[in-house]
């Protein structure tokens, strides 16, 4: 790991808000094994990405983790986060602190399962921004974007941001997915997608 990435890695079991209504806040995460929060540096290049897209904005958060990105995203006034996570206490924590944010169910859903799983039924309504940032090194980026794109998991024009190991340099993505952003830090790679049908 470079200087700058360990240098913004997030305190040991915290999760800082950068911005928004509860900018500066301070949530809890649990310290488990292939939790690896974004750090704040990756978080305000990719929000600056979004930012006029986010208020108002339906968020899917596919692999939900400590929640920063979740948590950012109902900061900056998205009106709906769907949060998936494997680990029963990571999901557990989520709801935890989403309740200290008083979200209730009708701004935050965390759905405790498998993704890949969850991912393969037809949501109701689709969503404008989907976050997929899975653990590293377990071939799980390719297989969510295939199954957002098959079962109609985002509305038109929704942005889909992809957070993989630096290694994995070409990603398959579908052919109306039109990439907007890419950026390197460290051991990460970054990308912005467009899904334009």
């Amino acid at each position: 790991m470079g200087k700058e990435m360990a240098k913004n890695k997030p305190s040991s079991g915290q999760v800082r808000i950068i911005a928004g209504q509860w900018r500066s806040r301070r949530l809890p995460i649990h310290d488990l094994e292939g939790l690896r929060p974004t750090t704040d540096r990756i978080r305000e290049t990719l929000f600056n990405w979004l930012a006029g897209d986010l208020t108002g904005a339906r968020i899917l958060d596919c692999f939900g983790g400590s929640g920063a990105l979740c948590f950012e995203s109902l900061s900056r006034y998205a009106s709906y986060a769907k949060v998936f996570e494997l680990q029963a206490s990571a999901a557990e924590q989520l709801k935890l602190n989403l309740k200290n944010l008083k979200c209730d169910s009708s701004m935050a859903d965390v759905i405790k399962g498998d993704t890949l799983k969850l991912l393969a039924v037809e949501p109701q309504e689709g969503f404008d921004i989907v976050y997929i940032d899975p653990p590293f090194r377990k071939d799980l980026a390719e297989k969510s974007i295939q199954l957002i794109a098959e079962h109609n998991w985002l509305k038109e024009n929704a942005q889909i941001y992809v957070e993989t190991e630096s290694e994995l340099e070409q990603l398959s993505v579908p052919s109306n997915w039109v990439q907007l952003k890419e950026k390197k830090a460290g051991q990460v790679i970054y990308r912005l997608y467009q899904y334009q049908p």
